[in-house]
């Protein structure tokens, strides 16, 4: 299998990368120096010379805040550039997955949100990321896996930005009224491969098991894991940590989906940040 992997310099189509080489299948990373999948005739040329079996399209705006003040060119990538990508597929016949986000819900509520639930996006990033979905749900080769709260070793993430934030201050706020659970893109990628290797195509929610929490409660874990002591965490609201664009109050993911078609859920979330906390040699295995 011959898989083309969009967004290859980014912490999932890194992963992605590595797991499908380990795997032994012939994976062909592109990123906008490769393929510009706003231009059709770019995506296209790519296509046709890799004539790909199967593409995980990675590729994506996702500088939230950033999306509020310049609209048009987030929805040139997740939303056109999306559906460059859709087409070309349906020409060469190739499996798609399309990773999505949780910000194509309201946010609201405290129910787990099921695959097929109202799509309401509360921002501009959650808009595009849905008006992808539906350029992919035109396809039956195709899977949505909507994520949340991603981390990798391939660029930046909160992970990091707690760690560095904790070295350099003594007091941290972070909100406690929004509540999700983490994914770590290695077991993430790993379960992709996974589904690449079947035809159960759909929608479906991924992020590590081990229930839900607050970001409060997910940089406690992360400063009690790296050892890092001497530093107040506060919690506070999300009225008191405003940023450009909202966010949601209830990022929780219903899975079931994902045991009921027979794939194997993630493991815990507190053994996946243990594990990434190795992988970037912030603690050792011993730890």
């Amino acid at each position: 299998m011959k898989v083309l992997v969009t967004g290859s310099n980014g912490q999932l189509g890194y992963d992605v990368i590595k797991e499908l080489n380990k795997r032994s299948y012939e994976a062909v990373g592109v990123d906008i120096a490769e393929m510009d999948i706003t231009d059709a005739a770019s995506v296209i040329s790519v296509f046709e010379k890799e004539r790909p079996d199967a593409v995980v399209h990675c590729a994506a705006w996702t500088a939230v805040d950033l999306a509020e003040s310049n609209e048009e060119k987030c929805r040139a990538v997740n939303a056109t550039g999306t559906q460059n990508i859709v087409n070309a597929c349906i020409k060469c016949g190739a499996k798609l997955i399309y990773p999505s986000t949780d910000y194509v819900f309201s946010g609201e509520g405290e129910t787990p949100w099921k695959p097929y639930d109202e799509r309401s996006p509360l921002n501009v990033y959650g808009m595009t990321k849905y008006e992808g979905e539906l350029a992919v749900e035109e396809y039956d080769k195709a899977f949505i896996i909507r994520i949340a709260w991603v981390f990798g070793k391939n660029g930046k993430n909160f992970v990091k930005t707690v760690l560095n934030l904790a070295k350099t201050r003594n007091e941290l706020n972070f909100v406690a009224d929004q509540i999700g659970t983490p994914t770590y893109t290695y077991d993430l990628s790993r379960l992709i491969v996974d589904m690449l290797e079947t035809e159960k195509y759909g929608t479906y929610h991924i992020t590590n098991e081990g229930g839900y929490i607050s970001w409060y409660d997910f940089v406690l874990e992360i400063l009690k894991q790296a050892n890092i002591c001497g530093v107040k965490v506060n919690p506070v609201s999300s009225d008191e940590f405003k940023t450009a664009a909202k966010r949601p109050y209830n990022s929780r993911l219903d899975k079931s989906a994902l045991k009921e078609n027979g794939f194997v859920p993630l493991p815990d979330w507190k053994d996946a940040l243990h594990r990434y906390l190795i992988e970037i040699g912030e603690i050792n295995e011993s730890d």
